[in-house]
């Protein structure tokens, strides 16, 4: 068990869903717990909630400046979780640029952006914890999903890299690719959404394993299971299953 008490553990994305609800349990662990998100409203709700210290600060992942000025506020830290992220549902037939770059953009160019801003004084220090949340449609391209499935893809990469960079550190790095949580995210998705979960079940997940030093977790264990074994399928059967018209 990994002891959160007293550790400063920064959550970037933490305004609603799996962040806010990852939130209460990390306080709840005593842990203090740095809140940061676009909207400034929805996080002082949230650090009302909280039991244990916490602070405030707003932030735009798709803003350099906006993550520095965050980054020298928020100062030293422990913990780093990355939640923040967008969805569009998009198939190439209707390719909207400035959509697919947004995804990019938030999903793993914000990632960089956050990391770049910690990562270096946890290497001095030879000490921290970065948990990256991903998705899993990370794992192969889903239709209609141009642009967020790539997102999700690079920051498996991403994860994949610094752990095998920094595995003989003290440094513990981490990915969560949960499936369909029941958030503002999936409201304008008409698709069937098979083991959705609510924020607190998938909060327990992410806890769960930030409790542990495991590198990677995919959930729920059995739909994981299944995107994980699609990597082994061979393209034409691969599409004929998950591309079915």
């Amino acid at each position: 068990m990994r002891d959160f008490k007293g550790k400063r553990y920064w959550l970037v994305g933490a305004s609603e869903g799996l962040g806010r609800a990852l939130a209460l349990k990390l306080s709840r662990a005593g842990a203090e717990v740095i809140l940061s998100a676009r909207s400034a409203e929805r996080l002082a709700a949230l650090a009302a909630e909280l039991p244990g210290r916490c602070h405030v600060v707003a932030m735009d992942v798709a803003d350099r400046d906006s993550v520095q000025k965050a980054a020298q506020e928020v100062g030293e830290i422990d913990g780093l979780v990355f939640l923040a992220g967008i969805a569009t549902l998009l198939k190439a037939q209707e390719w909207d640029t400035d959509k697919v770059e947004q995804m990019l953009d938030i999903n793993l160019t914000g990632a960089a952006r956050v990391i770049g801003q910690v990562i270096g004084p946890m290497v001095a220090r030879d000490a921290g914890h970065i948990v990256m949340i991903g998705s899993l449609s990370a794992y192969r391209g889903l239709p209609g999903s141009i642009g967020y499935s790539a997102s999700k893809a690079g920051l498996m990469a991403l994860a994949e890299s610094m752990h095998g960079d920094l595995r003989h550190s003290n440094i513990c790095v981490q990915l969560a690719n949960p499936g369909y949580i029941q958030t503002r995210m999936q409201d304008d998705n008409p698709h069937a959404k098979p083991f959705i979960m609510s924020p607190e079940k998938a909060a327990q997940e992410v806890f769960e394993q930030m409790n542990t030093d495991i590198f990677h977790k995919a959930f729920p264990f059995g739909f994981g299971l299944l995107f994980r074994f699609s990597r082994l399928l061979p393209m034409r059967l691969y599409e004929a299953i998950f591309f079915q018209r």
